[in-house]
């Protein structure tokens, strides 16, 4: 297991950075996918401990780039994938009462291809690669089950990746494939500092009783866990981590 191999959409940035340094310290090769990030990704990969590691790029709203990324992948780790982490993501505020109908629209149609077209693709190209054994792995949100005013296609989108990960469980469960989803409430990256300043951030501290927002690298501690051996009877299962700043039945 310590030479197993790992795909990480998003993974120059973020939580998906962090998983990538928690799997690359665990021992396992690693393909970082990132879009814009060149500069990120670069500097990540120098960072890696442990060797075989390799970068590739993709626009996740291209989906004819996604296949040959997944090939790259693949082909750069040796042939052959362990674990999936569909990680990346886009949000956009766009509430329904302040944009037009044309920046509505276009919320909506970047996020979903993003969000949840992109993932099922990328999925179905590297389940091709999957043995019995391996682990797809989805970051959702909490904002698919409390509502996401601001961002309604957000909030869609991540309840429908949660949905996408229990049918694939149903199914690929028969190949034994196991595939969960993880929910984060607000994670401390980059892609949520704006929404954490002044009252706003004091706010949403509140929210959770530990008066504090999650880490990154909590989320990829998560993720180890469900990748592991011992989670395959997880399959199926949505997983919050939002320091019971929302909870569900």
């Amino acid at each position: 297991m310590s030479r197993r191999r790992i795909l990480v959409t998003g993974g120059a940035r973020g939580i998906g950075a962090a998983v990538s340094r928690r799997f690359a310290a665990d021992g396992w090769r690693v393909a970082v996918h990132y879009g814009g990030s060149r500069e990120a990704a670069a500097t990540l990969m120098s960072e890696l401990p442990g060797g075989g590691h390799v970068a590739v790029r993709a626009d996740l709203m291209d989906s004819s780039a996604l296949g040959p990324m997944v090939e790259e992948a693949v082909d750069g780790l040796g042939g052959g994938l362990d674990v999936l982490v569909n990680n990346a993501g886009v949000f956009f505020a766009h509430p329904i009462d302040d944009v037009s109908c044309a920046d509505w629209e276009s919320a909506w149609r970047r996020t979903i291809e993003v969000n949840l077209i992109a993932p099922a693709l990328v999925t179905w190209h590297a389940v091709r690669h999957m043995a019995s054994g391996s682990r797809i792995i989805n970051v959702g949100s909490r904002g698919a089950f409390r509502g996401e005013p601001d961002s309604p296609a957000y909030g869609a989108s991540k309840a429908g990746i949660s949905a996408f990960g229990q049918s694939l469980a149903r199914d690929l469960g028969r190949r034994g494939i196991a595939v969960t989803t993880v929910a984060p409430g607000f994670v401390d990256t980059d892609m949520a500092s704006e929404a954490m300043e002044g009252e706003d951030g004091v706010r949403r501290r509140a929210e959770s009783p530990f008066d504090r927002i999650g880490t990154p690298e909590e989320v990829a501690g998560a993720i180890a866990y469900l990748a592991g051996p011992d989670a395959e009877w997880a399959s199926g299962t949505i997983l919050d981590l939002n320091g019971a700043s929302y909870l569900r039945m």
